[in-house]
C-alpha cells in the first residue's frame, strides 16, 4: 500500500528470463482508502493472518500508512518496502523509515531489505536499533533483458527486479548474514521452488519462508512445497523443518537429531 493510489509503470511490466523473471510493477495498488474501505474487508472473511506491505517516497509516508492500519485487528503485521527496485529510492535511510513506523504502529514491523547494498549487515543492524521485529530477505536484484530482434529493452520501464532461481544463493547469503548479525526472525525468499529449497533457507536461519515467483508456473506451490518441507526434513534426520533451523551455523548444529 502507498497514501495514494498508484497505476504503477508503464508496460510491458514483466519478462521471463532464461534464470527467473524481471518485473517492473511500480508498486500499482488502490491507495490506502481504497484498501481499508474495499479490500481488507474481503480479506478479513479469509480468517488468515494478514501482512500489510507499506511503501513510500519519505518517512512520513511509511508512518500514516502504519498509523492508519494500527487499529485494524485482522492485520497481524506490517512489512516496510524500503528497498523496492522500481520506485525512487526513499529520500530517508531505512532505519529513519522503521523508526517513525515504530512510533506510528503497535503492530510487528518486518523491514524488506535489498541485497543491492554494500553491508547488508549493517542495514540490518541499524533496522533493528530502530524497533524493527523482524526482517524480509530479499527483495529482487535490478536486472535488464533486451529484445533478441530490436535490442530495446522488454520491459517498458527498461529495467526491472529479478526474481526466481538466479536470486537464491544471493538471499541464502543475505538471511545467514543478517541471522548472524541480529538474530532476529527473518522471513526468507527468492527462488524457492521446492522443499529442499525452502529448508536450505530455515537452515540459513529463516524462521519463515515466501513464496513469489514459482506462484506464475505453479498457483499450487505452497500445498506442494509444504509437503516437500516435512519430508526434506526428515530424510536429512530431522524429526521436524523446524529442527533444522539455523543448523548451517557451527554454533546451531547441535540442533540435529538422529
Amino acid at each position: 500500500m502507498t497514501p495514494l493510489p498508484r497505476d504503477g509503470n508503464s508496460p510491458v511490466r514483466i519478462a521471463e528470463t532464461d534464470v527467473g523473471m524481471l518485473n517492473s510493477i511500480g508498486l500499482a495498488n488502490p491507495g490506502i482508502d481504497r484498501f481499508l474501505t474495499l479490500n481488507l474487508p474481503q480479506l478479513e472473511k479469509l480468517g488468515v493472518p494478514i501482512w500489510v506491505s507499506v511503501g513510500g517516497f519519505e518517512t512520513d509516508d511509511y508512518a500514516e500508512l502504519c498509523s492508519r492500519l494500527d487499529d485494524h485487528a485482522a492485520v497481524s503485521a506490517l512489512e516496510l518496502n524500503v528497498s523496492c527496485p522500481n520506485v525512487e529510492a526513499p529520500v530517508e535511510s531505512a532505519a529513519e523509515i522503521v523508526a517513525a513506523a515504530r512510533l506510528a504502529t503497535r503492530k510487528q514491523l518486518w523491514a524488506k531489505l535489498s541485497p543491492a547494498v554494500p553491508d547488508i549487515a549493517e542495514v540490518a543492524r541499524a533496522a533493528q536499533a530502530s524497533g524493527a521485529d523482524g526482517l524480509s530477505l530479499v527483495n529482487t536484484i535490478r536486472g535488464l533483458k533486451l529484445d533478441a530482434h530490436t535490442l530495446r529493452p522488454v520491459l517498458g520501464p527498461g529495467q526491472g527486479g529479478l526474481s526466481g532461481p538466479a536470486l537464491k544463493p544471493i538471499a541464502l547469503a543475505a538471511v545467514a548474514t543478517c541471522y548472524r548479525a541480529t538474530g532476529l526472525p527473518i522471513v526468507g525468499m527468492g527462488g524457492i521452488q521446492s522443499g529442499l529449497d525452502a529448508l536450505e533457507f530455515v537452515a540459513a536461519g529463516a524462521k519463515h519462508v515466501a513464496l513469489g515467483t514459482v506462484l506464475f508456473a505453479d498457483p499450487d506451490a505452497p500445498a506442494r512445497i509444504r509437503i516437500e518441507l516435512h519430508a526434506a526434513a526428515r530424510e536429512r534426520g530431522w524429526n521436524t523443518y523446524e529442527a533444522a533451523y539455523a543448523a548451517a551455523h557451527e554454533e546451531s548444529l547441535s540442533l540435529r537429531t538422529t
